[in-house]
């Protein structure tokens, strides 16, 4: 049980607790590093310029991932997974619905996952042999995503990041980097202009997005960590570094080599030659890493509704679910679905913040397992959150956003992330000082 590969809800024995500052930092730093952050950061530009691009990254870096750190920080206190830390504001059955949503993402990213390191494998093997097979590599790795989470967040840092995926993946991105600015007019790039259709602020949430996408996550892993220092900067820093580093060498990718999707960087690179493609070949297999957390924290979430569900048949479950997506559709844009996950996770972590705070900055046993069916004033909280970002970013099926259009949304590009947020967070504190007032009448 040293590893702890299927844990469950429960919160974490002090013996399990054996995720170090080097441990956690390692974890999320090889989490940070996929080649959708990379296409993600070809959406900044050019619409934004060179210069507005890298501080967006910048500024939604350290926002997003301050607000990661916390969240991971709030894990490791409680010591539970990251839906069953939601009974504690939204009450047991009120953490249903952000569970619903999280294995929806979850799905949907391990199916995103899939898709690129099959089509990065067959783009290899065409290469090589002249084959592409990619049905083939999507169930290979598929069933390695699989695998991967049955270890569990302890096995898989000590057996895999720790031994050879970080330093395959730091030379790869060294590599990539040089290739990328290589022959580069950098001084004409840096001094472009911006051609519009996205504002700095609209820049700053899509970079917050990313971070934000694992805030429903985080505790599923930190509730190994030995501590709230290990656990707040071991997350935040070491998924900071490789988000800009790879949001900036998307940007940078698009204007010094015109690639402007997953397809044609992933054609690109294995055209490149012999460096190149042997640099794709070790981020194809660390890719794995992305579908193995979000097939792990499939399983996990479920268990907040099904607790005696044995977790390795929940993982199984997962893992054959998103296989036979990737099978089934191809890859698409998805910067509308880096917004949708901000609109809905990063004022959920505003509404947990406030109550975190509130009780103490302390989550007891009780406060989780206890909490009554239903808190609906900090539900309503987190959906005024989820509507104010929609209203300031409208995302999602047309006939959402024509109705959203009707209620006339500011035009200037603001950003949504901060005000939704806070809006979220007061609100919080407002339910609460008022919910205890009365108890205090009632009195």
């Amino acid at each position: 049980m040293r590893d702890a590969p299927g844990w469950g809800i429960e919160p974490v024995p002090e013996r399990l607790r054996v995720l170090g500052l080097l441990d956690t930092t390692l974890l999320w730093a090889n989490l940070g590093v996929s080649l959708l952050v990379i296409v993600a950061g070809t959406f900044l530009v050019p619409a934004l310029s060179l210069k507005e691009a890298l501080l967006a990254i910048l500024v939604g870096g350290l926002i997003g991932n301050t607000m990661l750190g916390l969240a991971g920080m709030i894990g490791a206190d409680a010591r539970v997974p990251a839906m069953v830390l939601l009974r504690a504001p939204l009450g047991r059955r009120g953490s249903y619905l952000p569970t619903a949503l999280n294995v929806l993402q979850n799905l949907g990213w391990a199916t995103f996952e899939l898709i690129i390191i099959a089509t990065a494998a067959a783009a290899l093997s065409e290469r090589t042999f002249h084959f592409e097979a990619k049905w083939l590599w999507t169930l290979v790795f598929g069933a390695v995503a699989a695998g991967f989470a049955l270890l569990g967040p302890i096995g898989f840092v000590r057996r895999w990041v720790r031994r050879f995926a970080l330093w395959a993946v730091l030379a790869s991105l060294g590599y990539l980097t040089w290739w990328a600015i290589d022959g580069a007019a950098l001084g004409v790039l840096w001094r472009q202009d911006g051609e519009g259709g996205l504002s700095f602020a609209q820049g700053v949430d899509l970079m917050i997005a990313m971070p934000a996408s694992w805030l429903p996550l985080i505790a599923d892993y930190t509730r190994f960590s030995r501590g709230r220092g290990p656990a707040f900067i071991g997350s935040a820093v070491g998924y900071l570094i490789p988000n800009v580093w790879l949001y900036a060498l998307g940007a940078l990718l698009l204007l010094s080599r015109n690639v402007s999707d997953s397809t044609d960087l992933l054609t690109a690179i294995a055209v490149g030659g012999l460096a190149s493609a042997v640099a794709l070949l070790a981020l194809t297999v660390d890719e794995t890493d992305e579908a193995f957390a979000n097939v792990y924290s499939t399983a996990v979430s479920l268990q907040n509704v099904l607790p005696r569900a044995p977790q390795r048949l929940l993982i199984a479950l997962a893992a054959a679910a998103a296989t036979v997506g990737a099978l089934a559709i191809n890859l698409v844009q998805y910067q509308a679905f880096l917004f949708l996950l901000g609109s809905f996770f990063v004022p959920l972590f505003g509404v947990l913040l406030a109550d975190w705070l509130l009780a103490g900055a302390r989550y007891s046993r009780r406060d989780v397992f206890e909490a009554p069916a239903l808190r609906p004033e900090l539900v309503a909280a987190w959906l005024c959150g989820f509507a104010l970002y929609q209203w300031l970013q409208p995302v999602g099926p047309s006939w959402w956003t024509d109705l959203v259009a009707h209620l006339s949304p500011p035009s200037a590009g603001i950003g949504a992330s901060l005000p939704s947020f806070g809006a979220a967070f007061l609100l919080t504190l407002a339910a609460r000082v008022l919910a205890r007032r009365l108890a205090l009448a009632r009195a």
